[in-house]
């Protein structure tokens, strides 16, 4: 009998040690210097004042007064409070605990710093079980390398990972993104932005719009893969260092790429539209090495569409087109492979000067064209005029050709290799300009017009940030 009942004993024992320290964790334990309980509505409240500590497990709060309501297992905070966890601290003027869900509330102004992020808003409530912070209104996310500011954010300490949404606002030392919402994971590095999203580049003075973002710092790689247009916008300067052009460049896509790597790469992939001041582009794919100035311009395959640029009033196309830039302006084109160039008379629209080639290289000063290169199996066709009035017009061909020009105007043409021309006179030309076209020749009409840039712009996106 004596063996049953300390047998009891022990069982109640183990009971105790496993049962009472996970109840007495549920309920908040409240103390301070003063002490004043009372009874409302049937319920126990107790008020505690100065140097006020209350603990529930591992989480621990001050404050200069607690209202405890000991039914509910609530409590009221006012005054320096001051809630922590581990490495987690949250403060506030005043808020609520709720001991039954290990909760937090305040709508007074509340921030939270556990040592990785700074969060502040005016209205903030932290889940400790869940290590879930959900802050609203006036939001502001301080890490090492950015501020973030929306409407509301959902932060998960354990994942490092933050859910922004409405007006929301990004800025590190070189970026500044907006977005509808905004996924960012801390530990990675890495952003999702959803609709209305909006980059800002200091560095280059662009902004592209679209509708959704990756960007992975770490990797220094973004992309833009719903409904991007980019704008950048250079000012280029004279000796005395005052502003003398600007230079406005428009790029639409169906994807764009940025590698902030060594190579500082610019893509934009698929029904690629270019608008600059100096030029225009309609391509498969673009590709801008900012640090060397180029710009390369491809046919992706066999299949697609040829690349068309246009400048002043000539148009190029080939297999790929490179552009050499130098302080911002044109010095350079190669057009590699199937190479065309068409210019049409502003004067006389049904007169086409044309040339073809394997490969063109076309050269540039301050006042425009000055060279044209072209490299095996040269064809041509240039009208000829006396003064403003035509004067029929030159078929060659040859294996080399270089064409001078002046005040935009073909001055000099030297053929290289097999020459071969005939002068076809004015009366044999007029009226009949569409007999005399290259065999390979096309003139593009579907060239990017700013004002239709423009106006899908104000459509599409939202300019108010």
């Amino acid at each position: 009998m004596k063996s049953k009942f300390i047998y009891f004993i022990f069982l109640f024992v183990i009971f105790a040690i496993d049962f009472f320290p996970q109840t007495e964790s549920k309920l908040i334990t409240v103390i301070g210097k003063e002490l004043v309980g009372r009874v409302e509505n049937g319920e126990s409240i107790r008020e505690v004042r100065n140097d006020v500590v209350l603990t529930q497990g591992n989480v621990v709060i001050t404050c200069d007064l607690a209202i405890q309501y000991l039914d509910q297992n609530n409590a009221k905070l006012i005054g320096n409070v001051i809630i922590t966890q581990d490495t987690l601290t949250i403060t506030t003027p005043e808020g609520f605990y709720y001991g039954n869900e290990r909760r937090s509330f305040s709508d007074k102004g509340v921030k939270l710093d556990d040592r990785k992020i700074i969060l502040t808003a005016k209205i903030g409530e932290y889940f400790f079980d869940e290590s879930k912070a959900v802050f609203e209104n006036r939001v502001k996310l301080y890490d090492t390398v950015s501020t973030m500011t929306s409407d509301k954010l959902i932060y998960f300490r354990q994942e490092d990972r933050a859910i922004s949404t409405g007006n929301v606002k990004i800025v590190d030392t070189a970026n500044v993104i907006y977005a509808d919402s905004l996924v960012h994971l801390r530990n990675t590095q890495t952003t999702f932005a959803f609709n209305n999203v909006a980059i800002k580049n200091s560095d280059n003075n662009s902004i592209i719009f679209g509708d959704h973002l990756e960007d992975h710092r770490l990797k220094n790689y973004s992309i833009v893969d719903s409904n991007p247009l980019l704008i950048q916008i250079d000012t280029t300067k004279s000796s005395t260092d005052s502003v003398t052009s600007i230079d406005t460049m428009i790029i639409k896509s169906v994807i764009m790429e940025a590698y902030r790597d060594s190579s500082n790469k610019f893509i934009a992939k698929d029904s690629v539209k270019i608008l600059r001041d100096d030029f225009a582009s309609v391509n498969d794919l673009t590709i801008f090495y900012r640090d060397v100035e180029k710009i390369h311009i491809y046919k992706v395959s066999d299949s697609t569409s040829t690349p068309v640029m246009w400048f002043e009033n000539s148009q190029l196309s080939g297999d790929t087109i490179i552009v050499h830039l130098e302080e911002k302006r044109i010095k350079k084109m190669d057009v590699i492979n199937n190479s065309l160039v068409v210019s049409q008379n502003v004067d006389y629209p049904s007169r086409y000067d044309q040339i073809t080639g394997k490969d063109v290289t076309l050269h540039f000063d301050d006042d425009g064209l000055k060279r044209t290169e072209v490299f095996e199996n040269v064809l041509s066709i240039y009208f000829l005029y006396e003064e403003t009035e035509p004067n029929g017009l030159i078929k060659a061909s040859s294996k080399d050709a270089v064409i001078e020009f002046s005040d935009k105007k073909v001055e000099k043409v030297r053929l290289y290799a097999d020459p071969n021309s005939e002068y076809h006179p004015e009366n044999l030309v007029a009226g009949k300009e569409q007999v005399f076209l290259l065999p390979n020749f096309i003139f593009y009409t579907d060239k990017p017009v700013k004002e239709q840039l423009l106006l899908t712009i104000k459509k599409e996106f939202n300019f108010t940030k």
